[in-house]
């Protein structure tokens, strides 16, 4: 069964900023990664390069920043007051900390640049944008998905969202 529209995926990779030649992550110490094609659940250059693979193959892809986490938006620097982010309240914030920001979308992650005693200066950039990225990927296995997974827009199960 070959990977498109209203499949499951099992997948095991391993990711490297390719201009640093360095490893970032990987699966294999976990369960595989589950996701349902089609619905954006993972960056859209992988999902774009999952279409036709099948259970048993492995393939390399190298992602430009666009096609993964974006490019970087130096916009995306700003001021916050302490009380808006969620950390413990005898937390130490220290520069390269990721945290939790209450906004009126809801929470989002930002990487603490500067910290001062009422306010942090934060990067709400995604920490990997603007990173040439490259995957290793196997493919573990692939299924249709259920009518409650293309309902829900998302896998159930091992890898997948549990309700």
């Amino acid at each position: 069964m070959k990977i498109d529209s209203k499949k499951v995926v099992q997948f095991h990779y391993r990711l490297r900023d390719e201009d640093a030649g360095v490893e970032i992550e990987s699966s294999h110490d976990s369960d595989p990664i589950a996701y349902l094609h089609g619905t954006g659940n993972i960056i859209k250059g992988l999902e774009a390069a999952m279409v036709g693979h099948e259970v048993g193959d492995t393939f390399k892809v190298t992602l430009a920043a666009k096609d993964a986490y974006g490019e970087r938006n130096e916009e995306k620097q700003q001021r916050v007051p302490i009380k808006h982010l969620h950390v413990k309240k005898k937390a130490k914030l220290k520069v390269g900390d990721v945290v939790n920001i209450e906004t009126a979308e809801g929470a989002i992650q930002a990487t603490l640049l500067k910290v001062g005693k009422f306010n942090v200066d934060v990067d709400t950039n995604h920490p990997l944008a603007g990173k040439k990225l490259g995957f290793d990927v196997e493919v573990i296995e692939v299924r249709d998905a259920t009518e409650e997974e293309i309902e829900h827009k998302h896998a159930h199960g091992v890898g997948g969202h549990n309700h």
